[in-house]
This record gives C-alpha cells, structure tokens and sequence, in this order.
C-alpha cells in the first residue's frame, strides 16, 4: 500500500514496508509511523493523558507528528476538537490517515505548517493566536549546533530545531492559548530551567511533574503546565513513576498507557 499527498514541495510517497503499524493504549489506536527514525512512545501518551479539556473545548497539538498524542486524547475525551499542527508533509500524511483508520477523523484534524509561520498565515488554516482552550506540546529536544545530526532526516528534524528554537516555539505555544487557557509540555528534564526562562510571565500557576523511570532514580523527563494569565504560584507537583523496581510498569501507568485514563496533577 501507498499513500500519497500534494505538499509544498511536492508529491509525498510512503511505501507500506517503511511503516510500522503500533498498538498504543493497550491497542485501542493502531498507529502507522516510519519504521525508522523518530518514533512516537511515551512521551506522546503521557503528554495527552495530562491534557484536562472539556466537551466543546479546543485543543492544539504543536509538532503532532504521526498524530499519537492528538488521537490519545481524542480517543479519552469525546466532544473535544483537536488540531495537529506538524511541518513534515509525510508526518502528516500519517497522522490524517491514523485518524481514519481509528474512527477519530471528525474530532481530530492534522494541517501541514511551522511554527516559524507568520501568525496570518496559520489563521488561513485554522490555527489563530488566541483561539484554542489547551495547547500541548512535545518541543524538539535539542538545538540543531548543539548535537550531531541523525543521518535519518525526519528523526533529525524531530529531535533538533532548524527553522526556530525553543525560546520562539514556546512563545507561539502560548500565544496559541485563549485567556485562561492551559499550556502543557513534555521535555527532558534538564531542560526544565530554559523552559521556565522562555515561559516567563506568559504563563502562571505553573505545575511540574517529573516523570521517574523508577522510583529513586532521577527523572529524564518533565511535564510542565501553565495557565494563561493566572497569577497562581509555582508549584513542584510529587512525580509519577513509570516502572516498577522489578519489571513492569506500575498499576498507574498501566492505567495511562493500557487503559487510555487520564494523567491527575498530584501535589507533593
């Protein structure tokens, strides 16, 4: 099987044998994604878990890829719209058609664009500053001249900024926010201070929940979530642990990535 879609820079062509076709929640959603490369895991599960909207509400997903956090939290929360906003044209491709495939294409819509688009020409296509109720995230990691690029393009343009960096990507995030709007993103954890730095006063009632492998080991990755315009302090939430010290995941996470249930900020 084939797929293919007209984008900017021409036709996209995705052979059946490149993809992958990966059980996620338990194998409620089947989630085609290049077989090499940048992969969605995780991080994308728990990113949607933590999302808290409403029947009616909005929800951005900035940098969608294959479109496995946006569909997460389709398929949790029915009445939602979700919009995917993703720059690789194949990435796209996918992400349009896991929505099919996993009958979620009437609340899940994915469109080809940058964050580094000027704000009138993401209006074209739906996604105006200000207009939705939650905006998630899962940022590049790294700044391009800072690592040794990935000989797989898409997994190198997944992991590294090229057009922006973090400081531009966190401010379209929340400015993509409506007043009171929430703002959540996952990352490494060691960069939870230029987060924080970039997030500025844009955001209050700022939560972080470090996500640990196990429990007393260091965590590698952070939620972090803000509300637009609140004035509500910092808060340092007590952490979720992903596996259990002798094999497994924990009932919790079990409960998040088996059962599709949602992810509570607890705090310490």
């Amino acid at each position: 099987m084939a797929t293919a879609q007209m984008s900017n820079n021409g036709i996209v062509v995705m052979n059946r044998a490149d993809l992958s076709d990966d059980g996620f929640l338990g194998c409620r959603l089947q989630i085609l994604q290049p077989a090499k490369g940048y992969r969605a895991g995780i991080d994308a599960v728990m990113l949607a878990a933590s999302v808290d909207a409403k029947p009616g509400e909005r929800v951005l997903d900035l940098g969608a890829g294959v479109g496995t956090a946006s569909l997460c939290l389709a398929h949790r929360l029915a009445g939602i719209a979700v919009t995917g906003l993703e720059v690789q044209a194949d990435l796209v491709v996918l992400a349009q058609e896991n929505a099919r495939r996993n009958g979620l294409a009437a609340r899940a819509t994915f469109v080809e664009g940058s964050v580094a688009e000027k704000a009138a020409s993401l209006a074209t296509k739906e996604i105006a500053y200000g207009s939705f109720d939650h905006v998630m995230t899962n940022p590049p990691f790294y700044d391009e001249e800072k690592v040794w690029p990935s000989p797989d393009a898409g997994k190198a343009k997944a992991h590294a900024f090229d057009e922006v960096n973090l400081k531009t990507w966190v401010e379209v995030a929340c400015a993509m926010a409506k007043p009171k709007g929430t703002v959540t993103f996952v990352h490494r954890a060691d960069a939870l201070p230029d987060l924080l730095l970039h997030v500025g006063k844009r955001l209050g009632d700022l939560k972080v929940l470090p996500l640990w492998l196990r429990q007393g080991e260091d965590a590698k990755r952070i939620l972090l979530r803000g509300t637009k315009g609140s004035r509500a302090p910092f808060t340092m939430m007590s952490g979720f642990t992903l596996h259990r010290r002798e094999g497994g995941f924990t009932a919790e996470a079990d409960a998040i990535l088996k059962e599709g249930g949602a992810l509570p900020f607890k705090i310490a």
